[in-house]
């Protein structure tokens, strides 16, 4: 379903370099984020198997012969409950603003639902003007149906054909990719197809950048995925991740350095507090062995982290506590 490719190198770059920015939106769980890694080859996004992980847009990079494709992993679009959630939304609308080409995100293993049709009307009304006209720089839409490998294991493989029907439903003349990010399979042919779609242009990262995030916040996102694992369904909500210092050790040698971090993990009530921290701090204790694990990946260093948990009452509609967790 996606036609031809460009697979060529060359020691220069090809006169019809390619550039540009592609968002990756979907309601929440949509396999956005895995996505997001598995096209860079980097882990760049936090991923989760709670809904609802992403809160921050994160740019991956692509690096070609051909083109370099910036790919943007937003949250999940959905009907929001507090001043978190219309903060979250507000920023998925200005990010697809934007961008040179969308790639909406749905599910293979879930029937198409009201989230679905919610997401594509908000994509149609973005493409279209006051007079009901394309508008002419209105981004490209690309339908990526996730999680096929599910289907396979569930044996449901012959399901695909309908999700792929009704995901092009959606968004009528929108070209449609199955594709998965645990197995790769198709993850190649998805970047030729969204980087066809890039106008032609010079780099715009430096060769070899994958991602233009801030350390302090993939740091805290890092810790965040870690904190999410195997917690219950109120807290993934209501947990937020900020890293108040992080400095290299005095004293170490040049070829052993040390990275001291400290982080604060809030919640919104005492309760969760002890859910974070777990009987004697055993589960805090394990979110700080994952993280460090995955920040010393990333860093290319050894790190000391300390973590602590702070309640900080009902955070996600207050607008002072919002800014100061950085929505």
């Amino acid at each position: 379903m996606t036609g031809a490719f460009v697979g060529t190198v060359a020691a220069e770059r090809d006169p019809g370099y390619r550039s540009g920015f592609a968002a990756l939106i979907g309601r929440p769980n949509a396999g956005k984020s895995t996505l997001t890694n598995a096209l860079v080859g980097e882990k760049v996004a936090i991923t989760s198997s709670r809904p609802q992980t992403t809160r921050h847009t994160i740019r991956g990079i692509i690096h070609r012969p051909d083109a370099q494709l910036v790919l943007v992993d937003t949250p999940g679009v959905h009907r929001p409950r507090t001043l978190l959630g219309e903060r979250l939304n507000d920023l998925v609308r200005e990010t697809l603003l934007q961008v040179d080409v969308i790639g909406f995100c749905i599910p293979a293993d879930e029937p198409v639902g009201p989230g679905d049709r919610f997401i594509a009307n908000e994509l149609i009304e973005l493409a279209t003007g006051p007079d009901g006209r394309v508008r002419k720089n209105a981004p490209k839409v690309v339908v990526i149906v996730t999680k096929i490998d599910k289907l396979s294991d569930k044996g449901r493989r012959e399901e695909l054909p309908a999700q792929l029907l009704a995901a092009s439903a959606l968004v009528p003349d929108a070209d449609v990719i199955p594709v998965s990010a645990v197995s790769g399979s198709q993850v190649g042919e998805l970047a030729d197809l969204l980087i066809s779609k890039l106008p032609e242009g010079p780099p715009l990262y430096p060769d070899g950048e994958l991602t233009d995030e801030p350390e302090r916040v993939m740091i805290a996102e890092l810790i965040r995925e870690a904190a999410l694992e195997g917690v219950r369904d109120e807290l993934p909500h209501s947990l937020a991740v900020l890293v108040e210092d992080m400095e290299p050790r005095d004293g170490r040698p040049d070829h052993d350095p040390l990275l001291d971090v400290r982080a604060f993990i809030f919640v919104e009530r005492d309760s969760q507090k002890g859910i974070m921290i777990g009987k004697r701090g055993a589960r805090l204790r394990e979110v700080g062995i994952e993280a460090r694990r995955n920040i010393e990946a990333l860093l290319g260093q050894r790190v000391h982290l300390e973590l602590r948990v702070k309640v900080a009452k009902d955070w996600q509609r207050d607008p002072k506590q919002l800014q100061r967790l950085g929505f």
